[in-house]
């Protein structure tokens, strides 16, 4: 039988899937279709310190192999979610949770950190640096922000940091190593890169916002490339997002480098997703001659010549 068990900047999952934030909500939306203690984790909806009530309507547009979302952080704000979302999550899900720390400000990125990280069910932070769906400049993109931002947070909290970064940075490489120098265990590959779509018939674009962050099957190869080149330079652990419907794409990016993967619009597609994911990728596992998951983690990034 396949050893679905894999090691995430020392949390130990039961398998390497996990609902991808933004996409799952705080898991009670899902609670009541399936057992939620199936998956390896849940990463949390994307969460600032105070509630926001996210971007006006329209804020979804189908595109041809995904779709474009401009939800632009809507939340409860993270008094809410530590305080009574967290708490209500243990009666469906008995694991650690991935938790998505937002902000517009150093001060507020470390007061949401510091409140997750003072949450018995939260097992590690991600850092969200780069969300494709609200306005002013991304500070995921600017090594010295970064650098900045991840050592004040690093101070303050004791769990796991992951950063978030998207896919679209100049030098992807130098962003990484700036969150590394300020402290960062590892990093989550990809957030959304942005995109639009203009309706032909009003001569403006879909979105409300304008633009939204693309999801689905067609950002899955820059996902793994991002995956790949982080993995090959800094081996350090890596949760690979963006694309991924199946077991297979989870094998495919474990191979690049990444040590658990998160499910995003195929759980806007199929509420069952995560579910089939999980129960295929044993099978999976084994018709590529795999005994564990864990072996298979960085295998191509190890042996590539390029």
């Amino acid at each position: 039988m396949v050893d679905l068990g894999v090691e995430l900047a020392g949390l130990r999952l039961d398998n390497p899937v996990i609902p991808s934030s933004g996409t799952f909500g705080y898991g009670e939306d899902y609670a009541g279709l399936y057992d939620l203690n199936i998956l390896g984790s849940i990463a949390l909806k994307g969460t600032t310190a105070e509630p926001r009530r996210g971007n006006p309507l329209p804020r979804i547009a189908e595109c041809e192999g995904g779709m474009l979302n401009s939800i632009g952080l809507q939340n409860p704000g993270v008094d809410a979610v530590a305080d009574e979302l967290l708490p209500a999550l243990k009666a469906h899900f008995n694991k650690k949770v991935i938790a998505n720390a937002c902000g517009f400000s150093t001060e507020e990125y470390v007061y949401v950190a510091k409140r997750f990280d003072a949450c018995d069910n939260v097992g590690l932070i991600e850092l969200n640096v780069s969300c494709p769906n609200v306005s002013g400049r991304s500070v995921g993109g600017d090594p010295n922000a970064l650098f900045k931002l991840v050592s004040e947070v690093r101070k303050h909290v004791s769990k796991p940091l992951l950063i978030k970064l998207s896919p679209l940075a100049a030098d992807l490489s130098e962003i990484a190593a700036a969150a590394i120098e300020g402290g960062a265990d590892g990093f989550t590959l990809i957030n959304s890169p942005t995109g639009m779509r203009i309706d032909p018939v009003r001569r403006s674009p879909v979105l409300a916002n304008g633009r939204g962050g693309m999801s689905g099957k067609m950002v899955f190869p820059l996902a793994l490339r991002a995956v790949y080149d982080v993995y090959s330079r800094f081996r350090v652990p890596v949760i690979g997002v963006g694309g991924i419907s199946s077991a297979e794409d989870v094998v495919e990016m474990m191979l690049a480098g990444a040590a658990a993967v998160e499910v995003g619009a195929a759980n806007l597609v199929d509420p069952f997703a995560c579910k089939k994911i999980i129960e295929s990728l044993g099978p999976t596992l084994e018709r590529f001659g795999f005994s564990s998951a864990r072996e298979v983690v960085g295998l191509a990034a190890q042996t590539s010549k390029t």
